[in-house]
């Protein structure tokens, strides 16, 4: 139960500063969101591991660091958290965001190689023989989502999470219409991701 509490507090917390930066229009929302993930990693990762994302649970599972009966509730756990921020959000905003028209091409395969790169990251610093018992992992994966964001924003809104989508359509940030766009793309680009790592690490 401690894992899954973790879980829904971390993510809770990303998309609490995912909405609140978003909709308060703040310049350096990316740089925000992935400090938030960060400092969220450093302080429950040794519980849970730090996923705050389904796409990066897949990812872990495929990897094989992530226990079969984990899977729902972390996921059912990341989905609770990022619901219970957007009311927050919309609490303390006193209004929900504006979703914006994306192409959808475009931002599927946008949403994909984000969450590629973040999955990718995850599993080399965090999960591997040679980074075992680092103590930079957080700030590496907070920075990937930092930079995705910066570079993948302006095209799909950089959730690169499929619970960061549910809590922005929630919160008004996406179209409902568009919400199959992250629930399809971020766990591929996992799964991806995990199958790369899998075939180059084959060792482990």
């Amino acid at each position: 139960m401690k894992k899954y509490i973790v879980e829904l507090l971390g993510t809770f917390f990303l998309v609490l500063t995912v909405g609140n930066t978003v909709i308060g229009k703040s310049d350096v929302a990316p740089l925000a969101i992935g400090l938030s993930l960060a400092v969220m990693i450093f302080a429950g990762g040794h519980i849970s591991g730090g996923h705050f994302n389904p796409a990066v649970t897949l990812g872990v599972w495929l990897r094989g660091k992530c226990d079969t009966k984990d899977v729902v509730p972390y996921i059912a756990s990341q989905i609770i958290g990022a619901v219970l921020a957007a009311f927050a959000v919309k609490f303390l905003q006193g209004t929900g965001g504006t979703a914006g028209d994306v192409k959808v091409g475009q931002a599927f395969v946008a949403e994909l190689l984000g969450t590629f790169a973040l999955v990718w990251v995850v599993l080399n610093v965090a999960t591997t023989k040679a980074n075992a018992n680092n103590s930079f992992y957080g700030l590496a994966i907070g920075m990937t989502v930092t930079a995705m964001a910066f570079a993948l924003g302006p095209i799909s809104g950089a959730a690169f999470n499929p619970a960061v989508a549910i809590g922005a359509m929630a919160m008004g940030m996406i179209k409902s219409g568009n919400l199959w766009l992250y629930l399809v793309a971020c766990p591929l680009g996992g799964l991806i991701a995990a199958q790369l790592f899998k075939s180059i690490k084959a060792d482990e």
